[in-house]
Parts: structure tokens; C-alpha cells; sequence
């Protein structure tokens, strides 16, 4: 890069090679950003890792925003939300560091300001945290000022007015001396270095600062006096590229507002119940798991989920019934709502009735023979049959208040979000795929349909707009499950539409109109079209 080129200080244009300036005027607020969010990362390893700068202001950004840009999010990029958060703040960072490089001059620090201004977003975002104390606010100012200092640096040693031995030392090809070009790339470098190795260090440090990888792998499942009923022979009709009964742990869908999995092992655990109560208690792990374990499978549903849609999962849990819980504090007869909060803050108002009329919704510390992944909860969530998950799957939960809905509101209520949220009956056509190419010929259609806490006692199938026909039904596992079905298809050549409908176990059937997943649950009719050739 040739910065040796003469500088107006005022307006940070050379005349023989602006654009070569800018580009390191450029590079230079991008490299001092960086440096504000490595050293900040690093720093927030000794205060906690929510007062990480990025991660605060990611967390604080989720918190803050309207309910159509979450739903917007999650209809768009589905699993992928945060990983797409994280893309538009870079490039957001991005665009306002190279502002603020191009902007700063030796006598004017405009840039500088520029970044004071971002750590000020990041200060706020960091003491918004549900957790935070003040310390939270000391990763982004050591890292703001570690950024102002090296962009300081940077442009004094880009714009430094050459010394009279430099005018008058010709430079190779006769062009005027000025100040090597080498210095500033010396110390451009230095300062990505020193970014880079920040940013990773504060990542590996917390990792091996926290231990709850560790508290995880040496994690004993407890052993159940009565395992789960097994499954039948029949249960599982899944053919090749069908959804199977029981979704392995790495396959279950993940929907939630946290950036970073928080990290809590079972020393710290505590689980706070109080509000409307008679005998307000806090658990630690050793009381939880000194009461009697029970082992279920069910199948959870995310209330975000479109027709035909993959947000929803059957696991096999084990856990410890929430019912017994309420009974042993005595809850208040006008509690209608248990609203239950997060390591993290977020909160989730669940009815009471539903925890209370013989379902089984437990706190949940094992999936599918493991202990809770991290990104499910882990160490304790809540499970509860019938709901969809914004009113009922609480993770790494820590706090129970029993209150009521006309005095308090969850995270997803408070947007506008359905308040009881019982889930609607809803089938799906997993084989074959839409648009896949299909021999002429006997062709299995398959899929799986779910009413939970009804059961599902019919689907049925039909091709393009013709008579509705009865689809085989795998066995039913209970009525907290999904269902298994397929139909056997003589498929003639050309483009045909599949359509699936089925019918809960009190009769009633799904509706054919489209409703969008919010406020409440998505309803209409799947669809898949497919070449048959």
C-alpha cells in the first residue's frame, strides 16, 4: 500500500493518490473497530460473558425489536436467525468503521467519535442485560478506547507532516520523500494482530473458564423407576427421507432469542419459586434431583412454524413432574399464570390449569438418553405437552413466579402473541419432497401429523383436487406425540399436487384456510407438488 503521497490534513486527500489513502483511512477505522470488539471480548471473560460488546448489543437488539422484525426473521432465515444477525451487525460494524476512518483527522478526531458513539450503543446494550451490574459496562470502554487510541495512531502516523530532511531527500523516480509507507503498515498490522488475538483468546479463555462442558460429560442421568412405555413395532412407518418417530438430538429444531447458549452447570443452578404461593421455595440441583424422576416422549411444536413446516421435534425426556412442584408450594387459587424466566432473562407465561390437569409437563434434564444439549437448555428446561413452545418450553430456566395473566406478560405476549396458545392440529407431507422427480408407478407418500393432548385419529390424502383418501396410520404412541402415516400413490406421468389434511381425536378436522403462525398457530392444508415421470 503506498501511503508516501503528501497529505491535506483538513481534507485527508493527497494529489497524487487519494484513492490509496482512503483505502487506508478506510482500513484503519476497520482494524481500530476490530480491536474495540477483541479486547472487549477478552475483557468480558473476568465480568461475565453477556457484557462481550458484539453479544450485548445482538442480545439487547433481539430484546428491543418489534414483533414483525422477529417474526420476519424467523419466516426468513428459519434455524438461521442469529447466524443472519450476526451477518447484518458485521456488516453494519463494517460500514461504521470505515466511517469513522475516513472521517478521522489529526485535529478533528470525528472518527474517534464515531466509535465513542458505537461503545455508547454498546454500554446501553450491556447494562440492559437482565444480569448486568455495572461492570458490565467495562468490556466496551477498555475496548473503545483501546480502538480510539490505535485509530489515533493510525492516522497521525498516515497523515504526519514529513520532516525537512524528507522533503529534501528524493525518493527513487524522483517524487518528493515522505513518510515510509512501511511504519503504517507495521502498525496497521499490529493492531489486526493484536484484535484477532484478543477476540480469540476472550473465547478460548471463557471456554475453559467455564466449565460447564465438563459439568455436562461428567452429568449421570437419573435412573427412572418406570421408563417410558416402549415403543411399538409399527410405530416408526418412516420410509427413506421421511421424518423418523424420534428426532435425534442434533436434528431437533432450535428457536430462541439467546445469541449465546448461556452456560450454567448444576452447582449454580438454582430454581426460585414464589409470588402467589403459600410456601415460596428456592431448589438447588440436590433438591430437584431428590425427588422421583419420571421418562416421557413428546413432541414440542414451535408456534412459528408454517404449514408443512420442519419447527417441531418427538424426543424421549427424562425429568421431574412440574405438578408435584406446585403442589408442594401451594399455589394461590387466583393464579392463573406461571410466568417462568431464563439464565438469560427471558420470560414465558404458561397457564396454570395446563400444568395442573394431569399432563405430563415436566422440568426436563435429559433428551434422548443424554443429558440436555447445551443449545436445549441444559442443565433443567420445561416440557410441556400440548403447548407451543412460547408458552411452555422454558430454557436453562431459573425462576418461577406464580402470578396472573391480567398483571403480568412474557417476552412474546408483550408483542402480541396468543396468550394460551394450545396447539392445532397439523399434518405433513415429508415424501415425496415437492418438485422431486418420481417414477410412474406405485409411489409411498409419507409424512406425520400431530394434535397433541387430542391425538390424531385420521389423515387422509388427495391428488390434484380430487377425492379425499384414507391414509395408513403408524400405531399411536400417546396422545402427546406425532403420528406416522403413509398411502400408497399409483402415480400417472405429469406435474400432480399433493394435498393432506387429518382429523383430531375429538373429530374435528383440519381447516382448509391459510392462517399464519402469529399470533397463535399456524392452520390450512400442506401441500407438495411433484413431476412424476
Amino acid at each position: 500500500m503506498d501511503v508516501d503521497s503528501a497529505t491535506d490534513d483538513d481534507t485527508g486527500t493527497t494529489p497524487g493518490r487519494p484513492r490509496r489513502r482512503l483505502v487506508a483511512r478506510a482500513l484503519s477505522g476497520v482494524v481500530a473497530a476490530a480491536t474495540v470488539l477483541g479486547v472487549g471480548e477478552l475483557v468480558a471473560v473476568a465480568v461475565a460473558p453477556a457484557a462481550s460488546p458484539f453479544y450485548a448489543v445482538g442480545s439487547t437488539t433481539v430484546d428491543r425489536s418489534p414483533a414483525w422484525a422477529r417474526e420476519f426473521a424467523i419466516d426468513t432465515f428459519g434455524t438461521n436467525d442469529k447466524p443472519a444477525l450476526f451477518i447484518g451487525m458485521t456488516l453494519l460494524i463494517v460500514v461504521a468503521s470505515i466511517a469513522a476512518g475516513l472521517l478521522e483527522r489529526r485535529r478533528r478526531p470525528v472518527g474517534s467519535l464515531v466509535l465513542a458513539g458505537l461503545g455508547a450503543v454498546g454500554v446501553y446494550a450491556a447494562l440492559s442485560r437482565p444480569t448486568a451490574t455495572w461492570t458490565y459496562a467495562v468490556p466496551t470502554i477498555v475496548g473503545v478506547v483501546a480502538g480510539i487510541v490505535l485509530l489515533r495512531l493510525l492516522i497521525h502516523t498516515l497523515d504526519a507532516e514529513p520532516t525537512s530532511e524528507e522533503h529534501s531527500r528524493p525518493a527513487p523516480g524522483g517524487k518528493v520523500r515522505r513518510l515510509p509507507r512501511r511504519q503504517f503498515i507495521l502498525l496497521l498490522g499490529a493492531g489486526a494482530t493484536v484484535a484477532a488475538a484478543a477476540g480469540v483468546a476472550g473465547r478460548e479463555l471463557g471456554r475453559r473458564i467455564a466449565s460447564v462442558a465438563e459439568n455436562r460429560r461428567l452429568f449421570l442421568i437419573p435412573r427412572v423407576a418406570a421408563p417410558a412405555p416402549p415403543i411399538p413395532v409399527g410405530t416408526d412407518l418412516a420410509p427413506v427421507g421421511a421424518t423418523p418417530f424420534v428426532t435425534p438430538n442434533a436434528e431437533f429444531y432450535r428457536i430462541d432469542t439467546a445469541l449465546q447458549v448461556p452456560q450454567l452447570t448444576t452447582d449454580e443452578w438454582q430454581l426460585r419459586i414464589h409470588g402467589l404461593v403459600d410456601r415460596p421455595i428456592t431448589l438447588d440441583w440436590d433438591d430437584l434431583t431428590a425427588r422421583t424422576p419420571v421418562e416421557r416422549i413428546i413432541t414440542l411444536t414451535c408456534v412459528s412454524n408454517e404449514i408443512g413446516g420442519p419447527l417441531a421435534g418427538n424426543a424421549r425426556w427424562i425429568g421431574y413432574p412440574i405438578q408435584d412442584l406446585l403442589d408442594e408450594v401451594g399455589v394461590h387459587a387466583d393464579a392463573d399464570m406461571l410466568l417462568s424466566k431464563s439464565v438469560d432473562g427471558f420470560t414465558i407465561g404458561t397457564p396454570v390449569a395446563a400444568l395442573r390437569d394431569g399432563r405430563d409437563a415436566i422440568l426436563a434434564v435429559a433428551m434422548n438418553g443424554e443429558p440436555l444439549p447445551l443449545e436445549h437448555g441444559y442443565p433443567v428446561r420445561q416440557v410441556v405437552p400440548g403447548l407451543y413452545g412460547y408458552v411452555s418450553a422454558t430454557k436453562w430456566v431459573v425462576d418461577w413466579e406464580l402470578t396472573r395473566f391480567d398483571r403480568a406478560e412474557a417476552y412474546w405476549t408483550k408483542r402480541g402473541w396468543g396468550v394460551r396458545a394450545p396447539i392445532k392440529t397439523a399434518s405433513r407431507i415429508d415424501v415425496p419432497a415437492a418438485f422431486a422427480p418420481v417414477t410412474a408407478g406405485p409411489v409411498t407418500v409419507a409424512g406425520t401429523a400431530w394434535a397433541q393432548q387430542r391425538g390424531v385419529e385420521a389423515v387422509e390424502v388427495r391428488v390434484d383436487g380430487g377425492p379425499w383418501q384414507q391414509a395408513t396410520l403408524a400405531p399411536e404412541y400417546s396422545i402427546d406425540t406425532w403420528r406416522q402415516w403413509t398411502w400408497e400413490w399409483d402415480a400417472t406421468p405429469g406435474l400432480h399436487r399433493l394435498e393432506v389434511r387429518a382429523t383430531d381425536g375429538t373429530g374435528d378436522t383440519q381447516p382448509e384456510d391459510r392462517v399464519p403462525p402469529i399470533p397463535d398457530g399456524a392452520t390450512g392444508w400442506h401441500s407438495s407438488s411433484v413431476t412424476v415421470r
